[in-house]
């Protein structure tokens, strides 16, 4: 049952969801500051958009797990520093969070912010004794454009191949919301953003997906009118037929921004996707 001050917060969090992102930096704005400790702004390229946060728990927490979040905003709008909240919930969990920034569209366009998610996964591996953190023990999560883009990396082995990394160096990926079978482009959104790539196909993580992909787990909600539930049941499918180990998780009535507003304390664990990420990690075995 829904705590009192999750009721409460639902108009707020539902505001924000409605009006997009730019009202997260609200949202960073009312919530405490807790006491992990930060870096911030940290190069893993040369692009001014290739900038990382790292949030750290308590040092008894360490080496941790890491989570490397990759942030929304249709490959053309959001930032690191909208999702101070999603660091600090995952540290606050035990987790070495990992935040990046991408290049957004005009200049990323496909495949380039995949590119720098690739980028940045390397960069968490090579440097997670540096900040805490355990390399054996990366997981990557995404939102919305940011699941897709955790997606690809994690599903098809050539984007990490070209650091030198096996797909395995990921112990398990974490989708909320997001776009996984979205052929023909038909928005305005997909069609700036794909529309040059000759074979549209090899854009899609349910085409692309190969067998030997880490462990996989979708969160999607059937409120969800931006990205359908669908794109979630069609992976799942896929990772299925495949073999891949995968856990699809639907909540009724939840919209797009919901599941990765579930990170912010307003929303006490309703619905419950931190939760859903931590016995994920526990049936990893990541949690030790």
């Amino acid at each position: 049952m829904p705590s009192v001050l999750a009721t409460l917060a639902r108009p707020f969090l539902a505001a924000l969801a409605l009006v997009g992102c730019a009202p997260l930096d609200l949202l960073d704005a009312v919530v405490p500051t807790s006491g992990e400790e930060r870096r911030l702004g940290l190069a893993y390229g040369q692009d001014p958009r290739q900038r990382l946060d790292v949030y750290l728990p308590g040092p008894a927490a360490r080496p941790a797990a890491v989570v490397v979040f990759i942030h929304g905003g249709s490959w053309s709008d959001g930032s690191r520093s909208q999702y101070r909240f999603v660091g600090q919930d995952l540290a606050a969990r035990g987790f070495v969070a990992v935040i990046p920034d991408y290049r957004l569209h005009p200049d990323g366009r496909w495949p380039r912010f995949v590119e720098d998610a690739a980028a940045a996964v390397a960069w968490a591996v090579h440097h997670a004794d540096e900040i805490g953190g355990d390399p054996r023990r990366v997981v990557v999560m995404g939102h919305s454009a940011g699941a897709y883009n955790a997606a690809m990396v994690a599903l098809e082995p050539r984007w990490l191949a070209a650091h030198g990394l096996e797909r395995d160096v990921i112990a398990g990926f974490v989708g909320l919301s997001g776009p996984y079978d979205f052929l023909p482009f038909t928005d305005s959104v997909t069609r700036r953003v794909f529309g040059h790539v000759p074979d549209p196909q090899v854009t899609q993580p349910v085409t692309v997906a190969r067998a030997g992909a880490p462990p996989v787990l979708l969160i999607h909600g059937t409120g969800d009118d931006t990205v359908y539930p669908r794109n979630s049941t069609r992976l799942a499918e896929r990772l299925r037929s495949l073999e891949v180990p995968v856990e699809l998780i639907l909540h009724p009535g939840v919209g797009h921004a919901g599941t990765v507003l579930a990170f912010s304390p307003l929303s006490r664990d309703d619905p419950p996707v931190p939760s859903e990420l931590l016995g994920f990690v526990a049936r990893l075995g990541l949690d030790e």
